[in-house]
């Protein structure tokens, strides 16, 4: 399977897909310390963001989720590329910090939110995003 979207942030990024069942808010929804979700009211409590190809519809917004970004690349327990039906600028923002700091970076690409589903059905498949496209093995 092979997407196209809009670029948010540029860059490249490789892992196996997560396609979250539920919109989440990453300030208290995700450790930042360990890349896990941790609200104990989502689907995927427990599970790993770190080093996946995060798909989501939306994010549940917080002016917060940027530091949470910023931590999760700073520890290197960030995905490695998020897809998103709409996206968040606040979480984006996190993205632009960690590069203005010197940390590694992750690829963000807007896809119509009806492609999401798609990517659901991909969950666990390795999947590689760049220059706004995102391949599905």
């Amino acid at each position: 399977m092979e997407l196209r979207g809009r670029i948010v942030h540029p860059g490249f990024g490789g892992g196996r897909v997560l396609a979250l069942a539920r919109p989440i808010s990453f300030w208290g929804g995700v450790d930042p310390a360990t890349g896990a979700v941790t609200d104990p009211r989502h689907p995927q409590h427990g599970v790993g963001l770190g080093g996946r190809i995060l798909a989501m519809e939306r994010t549940i917004g917080s002016s917060s989720s940027s530091a949470v970004m910023l931590e999760l690349l700073r520890n290197r327990v960030a995905p490695a590329g998020i897809v998103v039906g709409r996206p968040d600028a606040i979480l984006v923002l996190g993205i632009l910090v960690a590069e203005e700091l010197g940390y590694d970076t992750i690829p963000v690409v807007q896809v119509d939110p009806g492609v999401i589903p798609n990517l659901a059905a991909a969950n666990g498949r390795r999947a590689t995003i760049g220059e706004g496209t995102i391949r599905v093995e």
